[in-house]
C-alpha cells in the first residue's frame, strides 16, 4: 500500500505550531490531487491544507488540537486509484443468462468513491453570511466545485421571496438555560495577546474629530457610475480616506511612526493596513505605498485583499509590515469608539456612521451628513499637538477634496504660485 503523509506547512518564519481548525472532509473519504482538505489556524492567519495526491484519506488529528509546523495530520492511500479505475471483468457461468448478471468493464470511480466531500458544506465566507443572514444549507442551492456552497448561492438564497425559500424568516428566540464552551482559535488568543500587551505597554490616547461628508458624497454621487464604469471598481469612502491619510501622515510623521526599543522608526512611505472583519477574527490586509496610488487603485486592492482576508486566502505577507491602520465601526452602525494601536504601529484612524446632525453653517443651523472620528495614538512618539494637526488634516482633506490633488495646499494659491 502507497501512502503520502501530510505535513503542517511553515505559515511563517516565527511560528512554530498551528491549531487543526476543520476538516473539510471525512476521514476514509476519496479525495483528489489539490483539493481542499482541512483549515489551519495559526496565531496570525487561516489557511488551508491542500492533498498533495489523490486518494483514501485517513484523518491523524482531531479538529481543534495544536500541533507543531512540520507534523504528519493525515494520510493519502494513492492505491485507491488503481483499486477504483482498473479494469476488472467477471466470467459468467456457463448456466448464467449474461443478462441477469451484467459485468461493468469499467468500475468507475463514481461508482467506488463516496459523494464528494465538499457536497453541502460551505466556504467560510458563505458561513458567515448564512449565519449573519439566518439561511440553513437546505434553502441553499450548491453551485461550487463538488457541490460546495458558495458565497455567491448564499446571496441568491437571500434574493429569493421567503415562500420560494421554504421558510418564514420571522426569527422566534425562546432562549434556553444551555451554554456551549468553544476552544478559543489560536488567531483569537494571539489578537487578546496582543490588545492586552498594547494597553500595558503604551501610552495610548484618542482625539475625536467630526467631518462633513457632504462635499465626499456629492463627488460619489455624481461620479460613481461612471467611476464603475472605466474601473471596474465601485467608488467608496475608504478610498478618500486613504489618500486623506497619507496627505496627513506626509505632514505629521511622527504618526507614520513607530518605537523600536530605544530608537524612533520613520517611514517614508504609507504602508495603510485596512482592518477586515472575518469569520475566524479581526485581520488587517496591508496597501503598500498607498500614497503613490490613485482612487481606482487603492479601491481595487481594498476589494481583493478584504475579499480574500474574509475566505481566509490572504497570506501572513500580506498583514505585515503596515504603517498606520484604518478601522471603520461605522459599518457595523457605530457611533463612536475608541480604537485600539495595531502594534508596532503607533496610531490607528476610527471611522464611524455617517448620522445627519443640525451644525452651524456660517451662522445658520443646517442639516449636514456628519461622521465622528478618532484617533487613538502612542503619547510616547507622538504628541498632543501632532495628533490633533493629523486629524485636523485628515478632516480639512476630506471636507475639501479637491486639496488631494494639490498635496493639500489651496488649488488657488498653487495656480497663483502662492
Amino acid at each position: 500500500m502507497s501512502k503520502i503523509e501530510m505535513k503542517v506547512p511553515s505559515p511563517g518564519e516565527s511560528i512554530t505550531e498551528v491549531q487543526i481548525a476543520r476538516w473539510i472532509c471525512k476521514d476514509g473519504a476519496y479525495v483528489e490531487k489539490d483539493d481542499e482538505i482541512c483549515e489551519i489556524d495559526s496565531d496570525k492567519a487561516t489557511l488551508t491544507l491542500n492533498a498533495e495526491a489523490s486518494g483514501t484519506i485517513k484523518i491523524l488529528v482531531k479538529e481543534g488540537e495544536t500541533v507543531a509546523v512540520g507534523a504528519v495530520v493525515c494520510s493519502i492511500d494513492t492505491e485507491g486509484i488503481q483499486t477504483a479505475t482498473k479494469t476488472e471483468s467477471k466470467p459468467v457461468a456457463k448456466n448464467e443468462k449474461a443478462s441477469a448478471v451484467p459485468a461493468p468493464d469499467v468500475i468507475t470511480k463514481e461508482a467506488t468513491t463516496p459523494a464528494s466531500y465538499a457536497s453541502g458544506i460551505p466556504s467560510p465566507a458563505a458561513e458567515k453570511l448564512m449565519k449573519e443572514k439566518g439561511i440553513a444549507s437546505a434553502q441553499v442551492n450548491a453551485s461550487g466545485k463538488g457541490g460546495r456552497i458558495t458565497k455567491g448561492d448564499v446571496l441568491d438564497a437571500a434574493s429569493r421571496p421567503a415562500a420560494s425559500q421554504g421558510t418564514n424568516n420571522a426569527v422566534v428566540w425562546g432562549g434556553s438555560r444551555d451554554a456551549r464552551r468553544e476552544k478559543m482559535t489560536m488567531l483569537r488568543k494571539k489578537v487578546a495577546e496582543r490588545l492586552v500587551a498594547v494597553k500595558q505597554e503604551t501610552a495610548m490616547l484618542t482625539t475625536f474629530n467630526e467631518v462633513d461628508m457632504r462635499p465626499i458624497m456629492d463627488i460619489r454621487k455624481q461620479y460613481k457610475d461612471k467611476f464603475k464604469e472605466m474601473h471596474g471598481v465601485n467608488l467608496g469612502f475608504m478610498s478618500f480616506f486613504t489618500k486623506a491619510v497619507c496627505e496627513a501622515l506626509h505632514a505629521f510623521p511622527a504618526v507614520n511612526g513607530r518605537i523600536d526599543g530605544t530608537d524612533l522608526v520613520y517611514h517614508d512611505y504609507c504602508d495603510i493596513g485596512i482592518a477586515v472583519s472575518a469569520p475566524k477574527g479581526l485581520m488587517v490586509p496591508v496597501i503598500r505605498n498607498a500614497e503613490s496610488l490613485s482612487l481606482a487603485q487603492i479601491e481595487t486592492k481594498i476589494l481583493d485583499l478584504a475579499g480574500r482576508a474574509r475566505e481566509g486566502k490572504i497570506t501572513i505577507e500580506e498583514m505585515t509590515g503596515g504603517t498606520f491602520t484604518i478601522t471603520n465601526g461605522g459599518v457595523f452602525g457605530s457611533m463612536l469608539s475608541t480604537p485600539i494601536i495595531n502594534p508596532p504601529q503607533s496610531a490607528i484612524l476610527g471611522m464611524h456612521n455617517i448620522v445627519e446632525r443640525p451644525v452651524a453653517i456660517d451662522g445658520k443651523v443646517e442639516i449636514r451628513p456628519i461622521m465622528y472620528v478618532a484617533l487613538s495614538y502612542d503619547h510616547r512618539i507622538i504628541d498632543g499637538r501632532e495628533s490633533v494637526g493629523f486629524l485636523v488634516k485628515v478632516k480639512q482633506m476630506l471636507e475639501e477634496p479637491v486639496k488631494m490633488l494639490f498635496s493639500g495646499k489651496d488649488p488657488i494659491q498653487t495656480l497663483l504660485g502662492l
